[in-house]
């Protein structure tokens, strides 16, 4: 009995630790909760909430503007903080949400604050800072997620366990991204829109956590590549 009970022992031991060498580590993805900071940039209202903020000195080969996602504390975009601001310039306090190169800020409330006077009133030309380049039609095989989860908020935030969530965070105006893996394990990231460059959110809900295969025209704007395609052609595989 004595050497049976090492046995099993030594059994166990093995067995757990083969269970966690095989489980899947977190996602290198980053909320930073509760730490505020105070961002200064250009409200971008549409198709998905952004703002706009202006990389300091010589940028080189980089944008001219980092952008930012905006979002507000539960499942919501940021929309409804910054209306009727689009090309104004605001001040806003907040905490960063970020992944790989993709960032986003969840507003604090009623923190967003914009200056009236005649400097701030300009309109503000976007396709100038931000000059969009078609790259061409693609069929991309991947995930839509929403971006907040999946950025930092939640881990893992995607896949069928958080398609729930994920189909609550869109319906409330979260910017759906379409996730793709290539065959070394590198994602890509792709704002959705539809043809015309609008929101997508109310028509893809039931292709949420779903594999599926999109094609469409492939739009770098700034350090963002965007995804055009009618939600309807978006075909299950």
């Amino acid at each position: 009995m004595k050497w049976v009970s090492v046995l099993l022992l030594i059994l166990i031991s093995s067995f757990s630790f083969l269970m966690i060498s095989n489980e899947k580590e977190f996602d290198n993805s980053t909320f930073e909760f509760g730490e505020y900071c105070t961002y200064e940039g250009i409200i971008m209202e549409n198709p998905y909430p952004r703002i706009l903020i202006e990389r300091p000195g010589d940028t080189g080969s980089l944008p001219k503007y980092s952008q930012y996602y905006l979002t507000q504390f539960g499942k919501f975009g940021g929309g409804e903080m910054v209306k009727g601001l689009d090309g104004k310039k605001v001040s806003l306090e907040g905490a960063l949400i970020y992944r790989d190169d993709q960032t986003m800020i969840e507003i604090k409330n009623n923190s967003v604050n914009h200056d009236h006077t005649s400097e701030n009133e300009r309109v503000f030309n976007f396709d100038s800072a931000l000059p969009k380049k078609s790259l061409g039609i693609h069929t991309l095989k991947g995930e839509i997620v929403d971006s907040k989860c999946f950025y930092g908020v939640m881990n893992p935030g995607n896949l069928k366990v958080h398609k729930a969530c994920a189909i609550n965070c869109i319906r409330g105006g979260m910017p759906p991204v379409f996730v793709v893996k290539d065959q070394q394990g590198n994602i890509g990231y792709y704002l959705l829109q539809d043809e015309e460059g609008g929101a997508v959110n109310k028509n893809i809900l039931d292709k949420i956590a779903e594999p599926l295969e999109i094609k469409g025209e492939v739009v770098k704007q700034g350090n963002i590549l965007i995804l055009k395609a009618n939600p309807t052609s978006y075909r299950n595989i």
